[in-house]
């Protein structure tokens, strides 16, 4: 090989080793601003902890529901990709302001009296029908809108970051008409979080209606944005002075 095509090869090669660095201090520059990012979101800075909020299950004594537990790991994962850590208290012992420590809460009203006392304080246009029996059972009223529960084949939860309180860290809440709706809510919000800081803000408040469909079939898998109900859930319905909670 003459000196040509031996300096040749150098400088390809030197060219390779360059763009390899280059790459990789890129990769690592976007995986930080979107660690950053994620943290900004979820108000999980590094070495911050958060409460995780679990409803019981009403059809067995003090448990916790299957899908709440697979929600609760859902979560887990972007905790710990947040540096933070978490405390697991029952929503039924939760005495407790906000604001302060990010809060993930799972379940509806009659599980979780954590959930109850946040849709009466954050979320008033949010009615929950308590009926057992009835066309209309665990059915969500949001504003004049009414929406009832078909089990195994259309379920509603809705998915809120709220903020309120002394401090800055946000509420996220997963209220479902079924456990199972929970454990969806927060794989959207796990999957999806990127595009809601997006829309919504690092710091946006924001009340999503979501349908699982099919759940007898699909699980938590298959989930649909109803609509954006923000406005409606926030604001208090002229003249009610009580409500029909879970």
């Amino acid at each position: 090989m003459d000196d040509e095509a031996l300096l040749l090869v150098i400088a390809v090669a030197a060219t390779a080793l360059v763009a390899l660095v280059l790459g990789a201090a890129l990769r690592g520059r976007l995986a930080t601003r979107a660690r950053r990012r994620q943290q900004n979101f979820f108000g999980l800075p590094d070495n911050s902890e958060c409460l995780l909020v679990v409803g019981r299950d009403t059809t067995a004594d003090g448990a916790v529901a299957r899908n709440d537990v697979l929600a609760l790991l859902e979560l887990a994962a972007v905790i710990r990709n947040s540096g933070a850590t978490a405390q697991l208290i029952s929503g039924e012992t939760a005495q407790q302001g906000f604001g302060e420590r990010t809060e993930f809460c799972l379940g509806g009203p009659v599980a979780n009296r954590r959930s109850a006392a946040h849709l009466s304080s954050l979320l008033p246009g949010v009615l929950v029908n308590t009926d057992a029996e009835g066309p209309d059972r665990w059915a969500l009223h949001i504003g004049s809108e009414r929406y009832r529960l078909d089990p195994g084949v259309a379920e509603y939860v809705l998915l809120a970051r709220l903020t309120a309180g002394e401090g800055d860290r946000p509420v996220f809440l997963a209220c479902g008409q079924r456990s199972v709706t929970n454990q969806a809510a927060t794989r959207y919000l796990a999957r999806h979080h990127t595009r809601l800081a997006r829309k919504h803000g690092s710091s946006g408040t924001f009340c999503l209606l979501l349908k699982v469909v099919n759940s007898q079939a699909y699980g938590a898998d298959v989930v649909e944005l109803v609509a954006d109900v923000t406005k409606a859930a926030t604001t208090r319905p002229p003249g009610l002075t009580t409500s029909k909670e879970l």
